[in-house]
């Protein structure tokens, strides 16, 4: 694995209570970060997903709708 330098600027009250946190956890303070972004990506990414298939089902049952209107157009049913 190929590791990639990120940093940021963060509050003092921030930074104290996330080394806190990670020391609680025995963690190092860059593991815990690490593990919160990666964890908040993923919920990200499930509440994309779950956006993008809502706005796909309402897409799909308006074009059901629209074939359900179409039958008993006078095409013949087999």
């Amino acid at each position: 694995m190929s590791a990639t330098t990120l940093s940021f600027r963060a509050p003092e009250a921030l930074a104290q209570q996330t080394k806190a946190m990670a020391r609680a956890l025995s963690m190092s303070a860059s593991d815990y970060v690490r593990e919160a972004v990666r964890e908040k990506n993923e919920r990200a990414l499930k509440e994309r997903m779950v956006f993008l298939s809502g706005q796909l089902s309402a897409q799909h049952l308006v074009e059901n709708q629209a074939m359900d209107a179409s039958v008993g157009d006078g095409l013949a049913q087999s």
